[in-house]
């Protein structure tokens, strides 16, 4: 039987799994591609993610980031965790990634769950936690980003699915995609105003 922690630590890794396969066999121009009005791209989220699990299961346990991340300092220009700049190639996106989740891996196996944890940026009256809640977190912010990944991806070039295992949509070809496409579109045309 599994504890609460592996549990919650499995769910956290699955989420991650989801994020980085969006990016599989995509170049560099189409992991940058902002592909929605604020500028949504697929490194940018990976960035973003990467940061927080630094922030929540490092510098909130006690235990900070053993590298600098000048995009979260306080003269940062705004949104600078949410994309890669020229110079951050998606090589070392995914290696700031790797050892972001390594990191927090390696606090999550040596704290337990009731572990005492404060988040500066929920403010004093909400900030005083522990691990558990900051794995809870971290599970729907990782949900939540690898969701916007994978609209970003089937906007790029129409890959869809749960991960590279489970597509987990119907196995319809172009065709009967687009016929439920337009059927969706013509339900929606009757409540146009």
């Amino acid at each position: 039987m599994s504890t609460a922690q592996e549990v919650l630590a499995r769910y956290l890794q699955n989420q991650r799994d989801a994020l980085l396969w969006k990016l599989e066999g995509l170049d560099e121009y189409d992991l940058r591609r902002p592909m929605t009005a604020t500028g949504t791209n697929l490194l940018g989220l990976v960035k973003h993610v990467a940061t927080m699990e630094y922030g929540y299961f490092g510098e909130c346990l006690g235990r900070p980031a053993p590298e600098p991340m000048p995009w979260i300092d306080d003269d940062a220009e705004d949104n600078a965790d949410m994309f890669a700049t020229a110079d951050q190639s998606a090589e070392w996106i995914l290696g700031f990634y790797r050892r972001a989740t390594a990191h927090a891996d390696a606090t999550i196996a040596e704290l337990d769950l009731e572990a005492e944890a404060f988040v500066p940026w929920w403010g004093p009256e909400r900030g005083h936690t522990n691990l558990q809640r900051l794995l809870v977190h971290m599970i729907a912010e990782t949900a939540r980003h690898a969701g916007h990944a994978d609209v970003v991806r089937e906007a790029l070039d129409g890959s869809a699915g749960l991960s590279s295992a489970h597509g987990n949509l119907p196995a319809g070809d172009g065709a009967w995609w687009e016929g439920y496409r337009a059927r969706l579109q013509g339900i929606a045309e009757r409540f146009r105003s």
